[in-house]
């Protein structure tokens, strides 16, 4: 995340009222970056993005991705150099409740972007967030490269290998490498790991609710405790987009393609551990019970290879997961104790900057 790259910069967010929307719209707004968000409204109460006024910093545009005459007059008035396309239906469960909904959202929601793109004729860079969940999980217990099979057997996992493939059309059917200079539209795809951090609310995810169960005293119940996952802060994925979306700037068709995010592969913890960690940061034991209810199935394993960004991009994620886990208790236990959250917000994000000089002075 380099601040001159940035400063000045217009960036048009899609997805901005989500969790990681609103942590990015902070990222930037420090960075000195123009954003202009469009999204529906705050998918939670409460929600990160009205406790943080994120409103106050930003251009922020209600709207439907799934609307495209909207859409493109959004995107054309917001002239961006960058796009960032976060807006999704993002929770696997709820995508058995309404696959429609999360077809429509992630697939047609893509196609309406890029598509908005073609129509405004505006010579961008593109990042394409998509998720770890895209691949064709076969069980592994190494990593998945971006080389990779996709697939996804539930809604939301297949929705986004739908997302993956929206975007390989479009580069090769409207937005052709070998023709850059002459549309000047650059896209990539970012697959990231499990996202956690401070501020986040969405229903049957792991943090929030093992959160609320942790502030009433007791275990959270697990559906899954022995699945796996590259659990990684938000700010180390965000970080990765950023990184990502400069060096298409910088290098064009180098860096078109599909990208990997996520941990260190000694960080891919099963959700037992995960929460049996949590749990002693809060002297909550034990920290889980099995959840005895009938579910639908989640996969067992799931690791990400991300030495492409390592070698190509010199991006590594920074917090190890330990390290993530206190950082994200802190913010919880300071926003109940009557922390405001914008200022939680920029003070970690201060402190990962710092972080990730200091790490990186160390390699050189």
């Amino acid at each position: 995340m380099t601040p001159a790259f940035w400063d000045g910069k217009r960036v048009f967010l899609t997805g901005h009222t989500g969790f990681k929307g609103s942590w990015l719209c902070l990222v930037l707004h420090q960075l000195g970056a123009k954003v202009t968000g469009y999204a529906l409204p705050p998918p939670t109460q409460p929600n990160l993005f009205s406790l943080a006024r994120i409103g106050e910093l930003i251009d922020s545009i209600e709207g439907d991705v799934r609307d495209l005459d909207h859409l493109t007059e959004a995107l054309r008035a917001a002239e961006p150099d960058v796009v960032m396309h976060l807006a999704a239906q993002s929770v696997v469960l709820h995508s058995y409740d309404d696959p429609v909904e999360t077809y429509s959202s992630n697939v047609m929601g893509t196609v309406h972007l890029f598509e908005a793109l073609r129509r405004s004729g505006r010579r961008c860079t593109v990042v394409n967030v998509t998720t770890d969940k895209c691949y064709e999980n076969r069980g592994w217990v190494w990593g998945y490269r971006e080389t990779d099979r996709l697939g996804g057997r539930d809604p939301y996992s297949n929705s986004k290998s739908c997302a993956e493939l929206v975007a390989q059309s479009f580069r090769e059917s409207f937005f052709p490498l070998d023709a850059l200079e002459h549309h000047g539209v650059a896209i990539a795809s970012a697959r990231a790991g499990n996202v956690i951090g401070g501020g986040d609310w969405t229903p049957r995810q792991l943090i929030p609710d093992a959160i609320e169960a942790f502030r009433g005293g007791r275990p959270v119940a697990l559906r899954h405790p022995a699945a796996v996952r590259p659990w990684q802060h938000v700010l180390d994925c965000l970080a990765g987009y950023l990184v990502l979306a400069q060096a298409l700037v910088d290098g064009g068709p180098k860096f078109s393609g599909e990208w990997n995010f996520g941990p260190a592969d000694s960080d891919a913890w099963p959700v037992s551990k995960v929460v049996e960690s949590l749990g002693a940061l809060w002297g909550i034991a034990p920290a889980w019970v099995q959840d005895g209810g009938t579910h639908a199935p989640e996969e067992n394993q799931l690791r990400l290879d991300v030495s492409k960004a390592a070698s190509q991009l010199g991006w590594r994620s920074q917090l190890p997961i330990g390290e993530a886990l206190d950082w994200v208790s802190h913010w919880y236990r300071d926003l109940h104790e009557g922390g405001d959250a914008r200022a939680l917000c920029d003070a970690q994000i201060a402190r990962y900057c710092a972080f990730a000089g200091q790490s990186e002075g160390a390699e050189q």
